[in-house]
């Protein structure tokens, strides 16, 4: 799909926290160490906008910001990209998702995904116009995104965030809707030791294709 069918339509809104050590990627720090969790974090939200700004227009793209909004790493990115830059809202991880989503047509995603694609967002985006709702449902059992037409609360509320029920009970609740929903891929992140590990094993492994090739 070509952006500029997308920029009619969808947004996408990027949940990020500043990445203050000890606040970020907490369970990396007994394996690295607050500093270099921090550090972590920051490679991933710098990965997660140049996917999106080469899948979307930027004009359409939202770094919605957590902890220290001002961060010296949240104004680099929203000059270098140009794009919008928000604080997110109070409440919890569902409040401050639907506050980003609405209005629709619009996706959320956090920056912890590094097998987000400009292909895949694309594909999330143009699932929009056939379906309600569109995930990206993570290995973990939570998702990476979400899209949606329009919001509604039960999607955002009584979810247990951060477990592994987050997507069966975001299935419930689409079902109870009796929204159609889209699935085009499912992804991991990166939150534990062992996913820190495989995210460094396939940057090695494309950075030695790139070579190659």
């Amino acid at each position: 799909m070509c952006a500029e069918r997308i920029a009619g339509g969808v947004r996408l809104a990027i949940l990020a926290k500043a990445p203050v050590p000890g606040s970020v990627k907490t369970r990396l720090i007994p394996g690295c160490g607050a500093e270099e969790a921090a550090r972590v974090h920051a490679d991933l939200l710098r990965h997660t906008l140049a996917v999106a700004c080469m899948a979307l227009p930027t004009k359409q793209i939202a770094l919605w910001t957590a902890l220290e909004h001002e961060h010296p790493l949240f104004r680099e990115l929203a000059t270098q990209y140009g794009i919008a830059r928000h604080a997110q809202t109070e409440g919890d991880l569902g409040e401050r998702m639907r506050f980003a989503l609405t209005p629709g047509p619009a996706m959320v995603i956090g920056s912890d995904c590094p097998v987000l694609t400009p292909e895949l967002l694309n594909t999330c985006a143009e699932a929009l116009n056939h379906h309600d709702a569109v995930c990206l449902p993570a290995e973990d059992g939570g998702y990476a995104l979400l899209g949606l037409n329009e919001t509604h609360s039960s999607l955002f509320t009584g979810i247990d965030w951060g477990s592994e029920r987050v997507m069966a009970q975001t299935r419930q609740r689409l079902d109870a809707l009796d929204w159609r929903l889209a699935c085009p891929a499912t992804v991991w992140d990166v939150d534990r030791p062992e996913d820190l590990r495989r995210w460094r094993h396939a940057s090695r492994s494309h950075s030695s294709k790139g070579r190659m090739g």
